[in-house]
């Protein structure tokens, strides 16, 4: 049999083997109460294990190993927190056992009690041609309530990796909430191609500064528009003509530094997502809405979420532009909807979510999930290829789940600690 020390971990943590006449190398009945609580950082596999050896009940640490032999090949017996191990769980005893204080080991050899069944579909799942996922196919039978349950987790630990990051960006800006949002809905408005020119024009025009023009829209396109680096050259039309006055008298004023123009890419871009098009919209929103996160907050209706970033009007100029001087022909330039419900999910749900964690508040997390619930799964390459596997995907509680599934999970192999492979494990 060829596997690694983690499926042996696996065996023994499910007692997936051959239970009868359990017996130690020295000959000793053994009964085993508890397997113990697998321990992930220093010291042995398991603690707080319950086993009898003879008539002797006894609770401590087990330590597992492919062989015998790899207790000296790792040096425990030159670590006394090894000491109090009370059964070493092997696949092969090659070599008898003494802890550092001349105490021989019990040991349990599983060689011949793994069933074949479980081995052969371990083997299948870790070194089989699968060509999407190692369950390909054995996920879609799955049933509902183990995938559920296990899509719910999956999502949490996405979630609260991401949350992370916010915590970071939380502290850089100093606590303040509003700032930390507007800064990463900013990114969220480059959709991935234009995200890191959004997200550095955000930081070099904090919100306080807007605060002081809410008034006065032009200044506030003229800021956008500027700092983006888009004003820098002369122009025919009045509209940016205006617009560099006004950046110029404002640079000055705040003192303020264009990013690099040459940071937004217009390349096999649809001119509905040019740049231009997306700053302009996000100056609507400014423009709109004052403190959006505290809005964020107060809205539980999503069709109201929504409308925070439908209900925007871009300036008139835009109507039949796509960029500055260049006319084209009239359309309408406000976000679509796919548009909207990825600023949802990746700007309010995920603040929603770091929000409640940060503030021990459980309602904002539920409201996080439930909104994940109302929006439309993604439409991805991945996606597509669980559906293709008999995965029934709905919302987006259900793609970014899998997602992360797929990432860290199925890309890595790690089936043993993951409920779908288990459950597969487990039909043997």
């Amino acid at each position: 049999m060829l596997f690694p020390e983690d499926f042996l971990h696996y065996i023994w943590k499910f007692r997936l083997f051959d239970k009868q006449d359990l017996k130690t190398n020295h000959g000793e009945n053994l009964e085993i109460f508890s397997a113990g609580i697998q321990n992930f950082d220093s010291g042995p596999d398991f603690q707080n294990a319950r086993i009898k050896i003879g008539e002797t009940i006894w609770a401590g640490n087990v330590e597992v190993h492919l062989s015998s032999s790899d207790w000296q090949k790792h040096n425990h017996h030159e670590d006394k927190a090894y000491d109090n191990v009370i059964l070493h769980v092997v696949y092969r005893d090659d070599v008898p056992l003494m802890l550092s204080n001349g105490r021989k080991v019990p040991t349990l050899e599983l060689r011949e009690r793994i069933p074949d069944d479980l081995y052969n579909r371990y083997h299948r799942l870790i070194f089989g041609n699968q060509s999407i996922i190692p369950c390909e196919a054995n996920i879609g039978s799955i049933d509902s309530l183990t995938l559920h349950n296990w899509l719910t987790r999956v999502l949490i630990e996405r979630l609260e990796k991401r949350t992370a990051n916010v915590f970071n960006s939380l502290d850089l800006n100093k606590g303040d909430w509003e700032e930390t949002f507007y800064q990463y809905l900013a990114a969220n408005f480059g959709f991935k191609t234009n995200a890191l020119p959004f997200e550095l024009l955000a930081k070099s025009l904090p919100q306080l500064t807007f605060a002081k023009h809410k008034n006065n829209p032009t200044q506030i396109e003229a800021l956008i528009f500027g700092q983006a680096g888009f004003l820098n050259t002369d122009f025919k039309d009045q509209y940016p003509t205006m617009l560099k006055s006004e950046y110029e008298f404002l640079q000055k004023k705040y003192k303020l530094k264009p990013i690099e123009n040459h940071l937004w890419k217009f390349m096999r871009m649809r001119p509905q997502n040019f740049p231009t098009i997306r700053l302009a919209q996000f100056a609507a929103l400014i423009i709109k809405s004052n403190h959006l996160f505290s809005k964020v907050l107060e809205i539980k209706d999503v069709r109201e979420l929504r409308y925070l970033f439908t209900g925007i009007n871009v300036n008139t100029y835009w109507d039949n532009h796509y960029r500055f001087d260049a006319e084209s022909t009239p359309s309408v330039k406000t976000l679509g909807q796919s548009s909207v419900d990825i600023l949802l999910l990746n700007s309010l749900v995920l603040f929603l979510f770091s929000f409640g964690k940060h503030n021990g508040t459980q309602h904002y997390i539920n409201r996080s999930l439930q909104l994940l619930e109302h929006l439309p799964k993604e439409n991805n390459k991945v996606i597509e290829e669980f559906i293709t596997l008999g995965v029934n995907i709905k919302t987006a509680f259900e793609s970014q789940a899998l997602l992360e599934l797929k990432n860290n999970y199925c890309n890595n192999k790690k089936c043993l600690h993951c409920a779908v492979g288990n459950k597969i494990l487990k039909l043997a």
